[in-house]
C-alpha cells in the first residue's frame, strides 16, 4: 500500500503551462537538481518549450514533476526527463507514482513503445524496479553519474 498522497494529474503543453505552473515547476527542479544535489548546471536548457509537463499537484501544491518528450526530441525513442518529486512527501511512494503516471502518459500519447530515460546512476535499482534496463550507456553529465535506461512495454507488463 502506497504512503502517496493522492494527486491530481496534468499533461500539458508547453505553450498551456499558467505563470504559476511555470514558476513552480521551475523551482522544484531548482530546489532539487541545483540547491540539493549542489550541481551548478543550466536547468532551462531549450527543451521545455518540446515537452509535454506532467505535474503532479494536491491542493494547489506541486509534489511532482516529469517532462515527456516525443521520439526524436532527446533520444530517438519517447523519453522522460526531470523526474522529480517534493523533498518533503520522499519515502511516501510518491516517486513511483510519477513514474507510473508519466509511463501511462506517454503510451496515451504516442502508443505503446519503448522509453528511454537519462538516469542518475544512484536511482538505478529505483528505476528498475518500473522495468528499466540499463542500456549499458553510463556518462557524466554536469558531475553526475548516469545511465541510459530503456523501458520495454512487452518486457515491463501493464503500465499502472
Amino acid at each position: 500500500m502506497s504512503l502517496a498522497p493522492a494527486l491530481d494529474w496534468q499533461l500539458l503543453p508547453f505553450n498551456a503551462l499558467t505563470t504559476r505552473q511555470l514558476h513552480d515547476l521551475l523551482q522544484l527542479r531548482s530546489a532539487v537538481f541545483v540547491v540539493e544535489q549542489a550541481c551548478v548546471f543550466q536547468d532551462v536548457d531549450g527543451a521545455d518549450p518540446q515537452a509535454l509537463h506532467l505535474l503532479g499537484s494536491r491542493a494547489g501544491q506541486l509534489l511532482a514533476y516529469a517532462r515527456c518528450f516525443a521520439a526524436g526530441i532527446k533520444y530517438p525513442e519517447v523519453s522522460i526527463g526531470r523526474v522529480v518529486t517534493d523533498p518533503a512527501h520522499r519515502g511516501t511512494g510518491l516517486g513511483h507514482a510519477l513514474i507510473r503516471r508519466a509511463l501511462q502518459a506517454v503510451a496515451e500519447q504516442w502508443g505503446a513503445q519503448p522509453v528511454r530515460i537519462g538516469a542518475q546512476a544512484r536511482l538505478e535499482a529505483f528505476y528498475a524496479g518500473h522495468g528499466f534496463v540499463d542500456a549499458n550507456r553510463p556518462y557524466v553529465e554536469d558531475g553526475i553519474d548516469h545511465l541510459e535506461m530503456v523501458w520495454h512495454p512487452l518486457k515491463s507488463g501493464a503500465i499502472g
